[in-house]
């Protein structure tokens, strides 16, 4: 049924529990590929600059974010492969979360998104739908699980 499955993941707790729903879809239709993706939002050299006090060695925070959004997706590839998975890829990507994994989707020709209910920057815990699950589910062309 589902041939391509993006899972957007940010490190978030319930991001990896959507993973896990890709990889229950996987082991039900083994020729699935899974997609991984995490979105860092860029910041420009002129949001860089804005810091006062900050130190002569620091980074570029694209970089750093760039190198995190890595790991998230280095951690998860390890992680769907550990339960099973099979057919994985990682990828990391700048810019709007919810416009990237859209147009990622797209791009990929995605059958699925699944997405977790709320990502590392929610405040409310549970009360309501994170805003990227929400424009994501709202916008893309395929369906979308919330987990």
């Amino acid at each position: 049924m589902f041939k391509r499955i993006l899972v957007a993941v940010d490190g978030s707790k319930t991001s990896l529990k959507a993973l896990d729903k890709a990889i229950d879809f996987q082991k039900l239709m083994p020729e699935t590929e899974i997609f991984i993706l995490c979105v860092y939002k860029h910041h420009s050299l002129f949001e860089a600059s804005l810091s006062i006090g900050r130190p002569s060695d620091m980074d570029i925070p694209d970089k750093v974010l760039s190198e995190y959004a890595k790991d998230v997706v280095n951690h998860a590839k390890d992680m769907a492969k550990d339960h099973g998975a099979t057919m994985v890829r990682g990828f990391v990507k700048a810019g709007r979360p919810s416009k990237v994994i859209i147009k990622f989707a797209k791009d990929k020709e995605a059958d699925l998104i699944v997405v977790g209910t709320r990502g590392t920057h929610s405040d409310k815990d549970g009360m309501f739908l994170g805003s990227v699950s929400h424009r994501v589910a709202a916008h893309a062309k395929c369906p979308v699980l919330v987990v």
